[in-house]
């Protein structure tokens, strides 16, 4: 098990963020994925228009999971409507 941080973010409005939270952390728990811990960064606007949303909720997740299914929640995570970007960094021990 490898050490990830995983930025996401979601839409602002209250029903889209939490349906496509908890299909998240759906899909983490079937791969497996240990999440030490969830840090809310807030509503922010965002760089340039993503899924024709200017503003979104960015929640930060620091997680342990095995390197060779990245890709894999990779597939999955590009199928969830309610997460508009995320982004994994390996973090260095």
């Amino acid at each position: 098990m490898r050490k990830y941080e995983l930025m996401t973010i979601f839409p602002i409005e209250e029903e889209k963020c939490k349906a496509g939270l908890e299909s998240l952390k759906a899909t983490m728990g079937e791969f497996g994925v240990e999440i030490e811990k969830e840090e809310p960064f807030g509503d922010r606007d965002l760089c340039y228009e993503v899924k024709r949303q200017n503003r979104g909720r960015y929640i930060l997740f620091n997680i342990k999971v095995n390197p060779a299914k990245i890709a894999d929640l990779d597939q999955r995570f590009k199928l969830n409507d309610n997460l508009l970007k995320y982004m994994f960094v390996k973090i260095d021990e």
